[in-house]
């Protein structure tokens, strides 16, 4: 099986998320080291399950409100009907997980029911970017 590629993205919690139109199906290891908002929180989610997010890992502070908000801001963009199987959005929270351990769970066995994802987006939610930290970490988890 092919590896997907991997992008990071890193935003501020006081910052929009950024379009993510251009990204192709894919799964996203949501890395949060900040408490969020929780209006803010719920506006990410909407963006998060307006795009082709297909696969949402919640990792850090209030990872399973993370991932209850992304649920609910799908269900609310399908109107509470059913859901198509190639547009569900899958979620995991990783409350008490080493970071590590969440990316090696993300490679090798996260896998969405109805879609190959070739693309994964570390989405690292903090004041200041780890992108070449973060990278190295997701390589490691082999």
């Amino acid at each position: 099986m092919m590896q997907p590629t991997l992008s990071y993205l890193h935003v501020r919690p006081d910052e929009e998320l950024p379009p993510l139109d251009a990204y192709p199906p894919f799964l996203a290891v949501l890395v949060v080291d900040v408490v969020c908002e929780e209006m803010w929180r719920w506006e990410a989610c909407r963006r998060l399950a307006a795009s082709q997010c297909r696969y949402l890992l919640a990792w850090g502070e209030q990872c399973e409100d993370w991932t209850e908000s992304a649920l609910d801001a799908q269900l609310e963009a399908f109107d509470f009907e059913d859901i198509p199987p190639e547009k569900l959005l899958m979620t995991t929270s990783h409350e008490d997980e080493d970071l590590d351990e969440v990316f090696w769970f993300a490679r090798h066995k996260a896998r969405h029911p109805a879609l190959q994802l070739a693309q994964t987006l570390i989405i690292h939610i903090a004041e200041r970017g780890r992108k070449g930290e973060m990278e190295a970490r997701y390589a490691g988890a082999a």
